[in-house]
């Protein structure tokens, strides 16, 4: 009686290899059976159902099409985020202005009535000269761009084309050994790596969400769209320079470009090394293309990114500068705080074509990526006040005397792109993964990588130049 039951088992497992063999791997068969129910369907709904021969075009189809091709449907993607960002650069240089006269008006307000009252130095440095100023910066610098932004990608978002970007990426995906659903939760991460972080719920495999969830900060949030948005403006000249707006757009949309490629670099490195696997399935019915509801998707912006985003930057900007300000005007031994932290990093610094001060402002700012640039203004001044934000010139001639140049720039944009998460990131992924292993190793790999690409970048452009 064992002697049959082992050979009923047996033949059993030679049957199931036979059939595994012929199937193949367990993607084909779910890939078989998906089709077979799709096919079924279509079968059930053509006998049920009738078309008229006059039946006008179907549009969608064509659009569809057109999207999703393998030969257009990139270039229009990135045609799409060049615009989205072409709009966003031009149309956001006068409303920033504005608020950052008004600001502007507001301090010298707000250092009279202190002087009135007869506060000391120190405190209406720390007040006006620290807290204020990072505080009109990010408002004047965050606000405009992101009313602009945020309700285009939003209107993209409620059209339904974000399902076709996922589409189109879903073959990448799975080369680089992810899960194609991966896509959307990278397409959360430009509004914020947190979110986009929660959003690898959606994905099954505990393999494949890890390799969402380590490499979403690869995708440049809200928080670093200001940073890129105005050295791409500074450093190319907008209103100076021919066609100098479509080249800022064109190198914003090149950073974004950039975290996608290293996006799809890491997760085939974690796919066969740290995180080795087969992967899974993804089956994405692509819903009908809706007419947008327009003054929802205004009123949804405002009250669940624009106002939700600038709060969050708000609480952190007023601390922080308020602790830039007093690093920088706290001497030890003849030198701020400041001046001793950023000459210890200033070797490493160099290496990357960067310096001590550009790399004390990235750590300062990781409780929000919205306060590297008023930290790194703030330390630059020898006073520790934040520079009068009347317009982009000054910062741009603060930069250049500083040593800055074009190479500069682009290892900034570089950096802030691929550089660790930031405070609220780094908790959710604690949160998401049950421990600071992961959180800890999002650190090493994206900064690692951050480094990597700078010091590449520098000593190649420094060699190019010995050469020539």
């Amino acid at each position: 009686m064992g002697m049959g039951t082992a050979l009923n088992f047996d033949e059993l497992k030679a049957r199931g290899q036979k059939l595994r063999e012929r199937l193949g791997t367990e993607t084909q068969i779910q890939e078989e059976i998906v089709t077979s129910i799709f096919r079924r369907a279509e079968a059930i709904a053509s006998r049920v159902t009738s078309q008229s021969e006059t039946r006008s075009k179907d549009w969608s189809k064509v659009v569809d099409d057109l999207l999703t091709s393998r030969i257009v449907g990139f270039p229009l993607m990135l045609l799409f985020l060049a615009s989205i960002l072409w709009l966003t650069i031009s149309g956001a240089n006068y409303p920033s202005n504005a608020l950052a006269a008004l600001f502007s008006a507001v301090e010298d307000r707000l250092t009279l009535l202190l002087l009135h009252w007869e506060v000391p130095a120190w405190f209406h440095g720390l007040a006006v000269l620290g807290t204020f100023r990072c505080l009109a910066w990010v408002i004047s610098v965050m606000l405009p761009p992101m009313a602009i932004f945020f309700p285009m990608f939003t209107l993209l978002e409620d059209l339904g084309y974000l399902p076709r970007v996922a589409f189109n990426l879903d073959s990448i995906f799975q080369r680089s050994g992810a899960h194609g659903k991966q896509a959307l939760t990278m397409a959360m991460g430009f509004g914020c790596n947190a979110v986009g972080v929660m959003a690898a719920r959606i994905i099954d495999s505990p393999r494949e969400r890890l390799i969402a969830i380590l490499t979403n900060n690869f995708i440049p949030c809200n928080g670093r769209f200001p940073l890129l948005i105005s050295l791409a403006a500074l450093f190319l000249r907008v209103g100076q320079m021919k066609y100098g707006t479509a080249l800022a757009s064109l190198s914003v949309a090149g950073m974004v470009l950039l975290g996608v490629c290293m996006t799809f670099i890491v997760s085939f490195i974690l796919s066969r090394t740290l995180l080795k696997g087969v992967s899974s399935f993804f089956a994405l019915e692509l819903p009908p293309y809706r007419r947008p509801q327009v003054l929802q998707v205004l009123i949804r912006s405002v009250l669940d990114r624009i106002l939700f985003v600038l709060w969050r930057a708000v609480k952190v900007a007023a601390p922080a500068g308020a602790l830039v300000w007093v690093l920088a005007n706290v001497n030890v031994n003849g030198m701020s705080i400041i001046d001793h932290l950023a000459g210890c990093l200033d070797p490493v610094g160099r290496l990357m074509g960067l310096d001590g001060f550009i790399l004390l402002a990235f750590i300062l700012g990781l409780p929000a990526n919205e306060i590297v640039i008023p930290a790194l203004l703030m330390s630059y001044l020898g006073t520790g006040a934040l520079v009068e934000i009347e317009s982009l010139t000054a910062m741009r001639e603060l930069l250049l005397a500083r040593g800055w140049n074009w190479l500069t720039a682009l290892n900034v944009m570089v950096f802030s792109v691929l550089h660790f998460p930031c405070g609220t990131t780094l908790l959710t992924i604690r949160h998401e993964t049950g421990g600071w292993k992961w959180a800890f190793l999002a650190v090493l790999l994206t900064t690692g990588t951050a480094c990597l690409t700078c010091f590449v970048i520098a000593q190649s452009v420094r060699y190019l130049q010995m050469l020539l």
